[in-house]
């Protein structure tokens, strides 16, 4: 592990992860170069807004389930090669069913330049601590689509109202949000801005 970073679930007592990345279930279809293992890193002052984070949720009855924080180089690399190769169908209905592979540059879901690779950023949703179960924001993680952007007219006014709530918790916890997707924020203040790391999640 990096000086600087850690497993985030070391701190977060309570939280729920789901590496996405780590598994098959990602736009690529397959497991991404870095992520041996599932668990979560980020640095330490992306924890510490987390558990800031995490103490506002509470007492509105959420929780946090985190799907991604610090992201290798060599993932963001091998996300770029993928979208250049000849397209196979096999995810393009769950995760981008109205855009090319090419596109998910250009519109700006996927960067070559990532604040997850500078343990900045973190992509996360919400559960009810309650009954555990995940509250709706009218998308999946990474639906590259513009259902996905704040403000989207097309969700209900529930998930209209939780994307909100997280947004509120995040930007309150020293987060600041990304437009084109619900789930993904950035520290406002990074510790790392113009470093870009790649040790492997193992």
């Amino acid at each position: 592990m990096e000086r600087g970073f850690l497993f985030l679930d070391e701190v977060l007592t309570g939280a729920r992860w789901d590496s996405k990345y780590a598994t098959w279930d990602n736009f690529t279809g397959m497991p991404v170069n870095g992520y041996e293992v599932n668990r979560i890193v980020g640095s330490h002052a992306l924890a510490g807004g987390l558990l800031t984070a995490q103490s506002r949720a509470s007492t509105l009855g959420f929780g946090l389930l985190l799907w991604d924080a610090y992201r290798p180089q060599r993932a963001v690399d091998r996300f770029l090669e993928w979208s250049r190769q000849p397209e196979d169908g096999r995810t393009k209905p769950g995760f981008y069913p109205n855009i090319n592979r090419a596109e998910m540059i250009t519109d700006g879901y996927v960067a070559p330049r990532s604040g997850h690779s500078r343990g900045s950023a973190v992509d996360l949703t919400l559960f009810r601590l309650d009954t555990g179960e995940l509250a709706p924001m009218g998308g999946r993680h990474d639906l590259m689509d513009e259902r996905s952007h704040h403000g989207a007219p097309s969700v209900t006014p529930v998930e209209a109202l939780n994307r909100d709530t997280l947004c509120e918790i995040m930007e309150r916890s020293g987060f600041k949000r990304y437009d084109c997707e619900w789930w993904h924020y950035s520290l406002a203040d990074e510790p790392y801005p113009d470093t870009y790391f790649d040790f492997p999640i193992a």
